[in-house]
């Protein structure tokens, strides 16, 4: 949905005449109605101050789908978890490993050195 649609739908929604809007954000109706026709598109300021007179977000008067990015950004955190929890349970065996092939050595050379 553009956001000229849903200025549109949001102004409707709260009955609201283009008139209203425009001279609550002290701009004329043509700007509003180039705005909802997609024409030309509100800037920052005047967008935050939409959000403000219609109680919605930003992302929600952009039509932004934020639940999507965040989804996204949580599988990327849970993929670089698994990443570093598989390194860390890498390192820990060769250290392990490496702890244990120490102890053997050592056990052999005293039985060894001990023999004699």
């Amino acid at each position: 949905m553009s956001i000229g649609t849903k200025l549109y739908e949001l102004r409707k929604k709260n009955n609201l005449s283009q008139e209203d809007v425009a001279e609550k954000l002290n701009v004329t109706r043509q700007t509003i109605s180039k705005w909802e026709l997609d024409e030309t598109s509100p800037d920052l300021n005047y967008a935050k101050q939409l959000s403000i007179l219609f109680k919605v977000s930003l992302d929600d008067l952009a039509d932004n789908d934020i639940q999507n990015i965040v989804v996204e950004k949580v599988s990327n955190t849970e993929k670089l978890a698994g990443i570093i929890i598989d390194t860390l349970r890498f390192f820990g065996i060769i250290i392990i490993v490496g702890f244990v092939i120490t102890i053997v050595i050592a056990f052999i050379g005293s039985t060894f050195y001990g023999m004699n």
